[in-house]
């Protein structure tokens, strides 16, 4: 019995100096990427915005190509961590990319792009991204790099890398990643880094069309965080307002954009972090564009808990945009891609580039 009791002993203190050491290795493995960081430009630089022409922007969170419509991610109460396969991860991204091309917008905002990621079978999705729009100019923005993460236990997320990318049939002059607030707590571990991109495109009446990306926190139970990513973002958009610029965000904001989801989709449950996007942080000359039809609905977003089933999954709108007021909205919307190759539908908005007194 004793002997037993020894092995007991010595078995329960390896268990306990083994977690201990993981747990190590995730604070010391996780690091942020420094603030106001210069991006890379590839493709063309020369094409120039005018005032007086229709463009379109469009949204879309690949939900990093695992996200079929029958998948349901862990997080939200399904059962899966991993994309099924690098084939169904390449199917989606590669449909997905598909759907953007015909739309063919001047300007495309895109989240959770992975670059080298245990959960989506270490397809590089950004490579598929560049060879699907070879001539337009581009930037991506690491979002987060993330240890080896063993959970759920059964099927672990591993480690994670992945951003956003912005596209524009314009020229891009420069870029620069902005690192967002996030919890310090052990949610920094869940919720990763975060941050948005800034891309400038030059313009004939010699201003600047600001483009920013955007992809705020998801599972942060911190209401202060979420405030304290819009504020940043908000005072660093009305920067360049005031500096007499034109600027178009675009992205997921993790909000309830249209304030009353449940209500326009007839849906029903609790989900207390899809919280009403607070327009009181706006700042002045600023202005919230959310992508919906009311007399025909199409949502943005599909809760990922199981398979999507339409009229009964939980729905809601919570990418969209937000613009500046020299820049005219004609139209926006949703996609209905039947959310078969993301949890995410493609949002996209017609607008005008106004003229302005110098």
């Amino acid at each position: 019995m004793k002997k037993f009791l020894k092995i007991l002993a010595a078995a329960l203190a390896v268990c306990i100096i083994a977690v201990g050491a993981y747990a190590a290795y995730v604070f010391i493995a996780y690091y942020r990427l420094p603030d106001m960081q210069e991006l890379e430009v590839e493709g063309s630089r020369d094409a120039q915005a005018r005032v007086g022409e229709t463009y379109t922007a469009v949204s879309y969170n690949l939900g990093f190509g695992a996200y079929s419509a029958d998948f349901g991610f862990f997080m939200d109460g399904g059962d899966s961590a991993r994309a099924r396969s690098a084939d169904e991860v390449r199917r989606n991204i590669g449909g997905a990319l598909d759907t953007l091309v015909s739309m063919d917008p001047d300007v495309i905002f895109i989240q959770e792009l992975d670059v080298d990621s245990d959960r989506s079978r270490h397809v590089d999705q950004v490579e598929l991204a560049e060879a699907a729009l070879p001539e337009a100019s581009r930037v991506y923005a690491q979002n987060y790099d993330s240890p080896y993460l063993f959970y759920p236990i059964y099927e672990p997320i591993g480690s994670s890398t992945s951003g956003i990318m912005t596209i524009s049939r314009f020229g891009i002059t420069s870029a620069l990643r902005r690192s967002l607030p996030i919890d310090k707590g052990v949610m920094k571990i869940i919720d990763l880094d975060r941050c948005y991109s800034v891309s400038r495109v030059d313009m004939e009446n010699g201003r600047e069309l600001v483009l920013y990306n955007v992809h705020l926190s998801a599972y942060t139970i911190d209401e202060s965080i979420v405030r304290g990513q819009l504020e940043m973002l908000c005072a660093d958009m009305a920067g360049e307002y005031a500096a007499g610029n034109y600027v178009v965000c675009g992205g997921d904001f993790n909000c309830d954009l249209p304030g009353d989801s449940r209500e326009v989709f007839g849906v029903s449950g609790d989900f207390s972090w899809a919280q009403p996007f607070n327009t009181a942080l706006l700042p002045e000359g600023f202005s919230l564009v959310t992508p919906l039809d009311r007399n025909a609905p199409v949502p943005s977003t599909r809760n990922a808990d199981g398979p999507y089933v339409a009229g009964e999954s939980f729905v809601l709108t919570l990418d969209g945009f937000i613009v500046s007021d020299n820049v005219r909205v004609l139209e926006a919307d949703a996609v209905d891609t039947g959310f078969e190759y993301s949890d995410h539908n493609p949002v996209y908005m017609k607008f005008m580039l106004e003229d302005q007194p110098e």
